[in-house]
């Protein structure tokens, strides 16, 4: 018989059917193409067997003069600097230490509630208790040293919470004589969105095409550092500064707070550092002399000067309001410009020198974006997910040509749209964004657009924020494990001390000959496959081969192909890695059908692959509608 070379294209495409997407890939999971060729993807490992809390959705890294690398970590409940592997805490406070007297008040258990009059907490807060001093030593049997530290709040009203002591009382009621000294963190956000459901009732942070207000508003921080430093922020809430200089054990304070500032923004939705001459922006913010926020308002601080916020004949401090669309949702820094996206449009801010500041032009409307982190940078280009449809700006807004368009947006969450976040790899030309599948309410899909051989792939993985940066020699992500992760480091699932195999495929759509007139009958397969790289002793993959009796038919029997398996499964294993050729083998598998598709993959620890041309032994077999061995 003949050998039938199968050159499938590049780049998985699911916008038709299966036999539609003629001699191309139709499912992968862990899958990427280099070269026009799937492979497996690179495995991650955790940075650290240390944990945060919260969930991350923001990672900015940066380096100090001395060379010391840190990374801004952003969660719903808390700030962190990580340096060395090691989280360490900011969180900025909210109030100064309040000394109070007769607080505590205990139920013979570990629940101990707290009077504070307007505590202004909300559930998940925390508070840092100190100097303890109780006339006993103990509070109703709980040691003063026991009610000292960080704890986390659960609200009861306005002047009662309760926290969560490590001893259990020994007697209930409001001991006297008892004095502490307490500290509250900024209040903590919410890890998903939370929408009320309702027509019309919100904008883009206020819910996803009119879905409904937001109840708990989802806490995503922007950061950006200001030479050594950082200036970072909640989104709907204040601008705050960490000095470097002091070292990670420093908390963040406002930047309002220091010495000279002028005009700092009371409250703001994303903050960015221009690379041209350090202009610091804060996004729909508040005007001077106001404290209500102006959603479409850009405001900047004068050059080099980030307390200076006061517009002079002297600076070039300044502001200006877009006027397309309802609320600013992201920012970012381009070549010469920063580029900022509304819930409808695009500008370009470009510096126009002193005394004129910044001016804006509109460079794409009618457009729309799904979160503040769906944006990646990449080449001199932006790529962004809309609503229902990819974007890139590239000088001019186009709409970004997905084979994956339909797939993708035919099963999403919209009601979790703000959790989307978006991040380069560039190491292999690649834009991943991380989603939510329609039932799901965190982010367990990803999708990837490779910019320069402009294909698409996707698969199934969950992270809530990434970074790739020329200062870090692996791509940086997010996981919801409450850690750090190292990717394309290893084959693996490094992310606890038992490493887990990762569960990578690629599936063909369907493949026939002379249009499906005729059909064929097959005798053998040849792979094609390298496994170089592998770590294992002997690198095995499964090939799956799925004959058909016409397009969509289904799947014949196991009868038909000879065999006793049902998707007559046929390891390919080799004890080293080699060359390419010296792996390629033969795989008896007898059917006759009209189309064949073909689905390799691998789920063993220390495996990596690369699928080269299948070739196929077959010949024409008449055109009875019969079939079998």
């Amino acid at each position: 018989m003949p050998l039938i070379k199968l050159p499938f294209k590049p780049g998985v495409n699911r916008e038709n059917t299966r036999y539609t997407v003629d001699q191309g890939w139709y499912t992968s999971d862990k899958v990427r193409f280099r070269y026009g060729t799937p492979e497996k993807i690179g495995g991650w490992e955790r940075i650290s067997e240390e944990t945060f809390l919260g969930v991350c959705r923001s990672l900015w890294p940066w380096a100090t003069l001395s060379g010391y690398i840190y990374v801004g970590m952003g969660t719903n409940l808390k700030f962190y600097v990580q340096d060395g592997g090691s989280y360490f805490d900011i969180t900025p406070y909210r109030t100064a230490v309040i000394p109070l007297t007769n607080c505590f008040t205990t139920d013979g258990t570990t629940t101990v509630q707290v009077t504070d009059v307007a505590h202004g907490c909300v559930t998940g807060d925390f508070v840092h208790i100190s100097n303890v001093t109780s006339s006993g030593g103990d509070v109703n049997g709980i040691p003063d040293a026991d009610l000292e530290g960080m704890f986390q709040v659960t609200v009861i009203d306005v002047d009662n919470y309760t926290i969560v002591s490590p001893v259990t009382a020994t007697s209930s009621g409001t001991p006297t004589g008892v004095s502490a000294d307490f500290q509250y963190e900024i209040n903590t956000g919410s890890d998903v969105t939370v929408p009320l459901v309702g027509w019309g009732s919100g904008g883009w942070g206020m819910g996803v095409w009119g879905g409904g207000l937001v109840v708990t508003q989802l806490r995503i921080w922007s950061q950006s550092n200001f030479g050594e430093d950082l200036i970072f922020g909640p989104r709907g809430g204040a601008v705050y500064y960490w000095d470097s200089f002091s070292g990670p054990i420093v908390r963040g304070v406002e930047l309002a707070s220091l010495p000279g500032a002028s005009d700092v923004p009371v409250v703001q939705n994303f903050i960015l550092v221009s690379d041209i001459n350090r202009f610091v922006f804060a996004f729909g913010c508040n005007d001077y002399g106001s404290t209500d926020q102006d959603l479409m308002l850009v405001r900047w601080s004068d050059q080099e000067d980030s307390v200076n916020w006061t517009p002079a004949a002297t600076n070039q401090a300044g502001s200006l309001r877009l006027s397309r669309g309802s609320e600013i949702v992201t920012a970012i820094q381009s070549r010469q410009e920063v580029l900022v996206w509304t819930d409808a449009a695009l500008y370009a801010l470009q510096n126009l020198g002193a005394p004129a500041g910044w001016g804006a032009q509109l460079v794409g409307e009618n457009i729309s974006i799904v979160s503040q982190n769906c944006v990646a940078y990449a080449n001199g280009v932006a790529f962004w997910m809309g609503v229902d449809k990819f974007y890139v700006y590239e000088g001019t807004t186009k709409t970004l040509p997905c084979d994956l368009r339909q797939y993708v947006f035919s099963d999403i969450n919209i009601d979790q749209f703000h959790q989307i976040c978006a991040g380069t790899n560039e190491g292999f030309n690649e834009i991943w964004w991380f989603y939510p599948s329609a039932d799901s309410t965190v982010l367990d899909r990803y999708v990837i657009y490779n910019y320069l051989e402009k294909i698409w792939y996707y698969g199934n993985l969950g992270r809530t924020a990434w970074a790739d940066s020329g200062l870090l020699v692996y791509p940086l992500a997010a996981t919801y494990a409450n850690n750090l992760v190292n990717h394309e480091r290893g084959v693996d699932d490094n992310m606890t001390a038992t490493p887990q195999p990762i569960n990578a495929l690629i599936e063909s759509a369907e493949v026939d000959l002379d249009d499906g007139d005729k059909f064929m009958f097959v005798k053998r397969l040849l792979p094609d496959i390298t496994f170089r790289g592998s770590t294992a002793g002997s690198p095995a993959g499964t090939l799956t081969v799925r004959p058909l009796i016409n397009s969509g038919s289904g799947y014949l029997s196991p009868a038909s192909m000879g065999g006793t398996s049902s998707n007559a499964a046929a390891s390919i294993a080799r004890t080293a890695t080699v060359p390419i050729e010296a792996f390629t083998g033969q795989v008896y598998i007898r059917f006759r059908a009209r189309q064949v598709s073909v689905k390799f993959e691998s789920s063993a620890l220390g495996v990596q692959w690369q699928l080269g041309s299948l070739r196929m032994d077959a010949k024409y077999d008449g055109r009875n509608s019969g079939y079998g061995v």
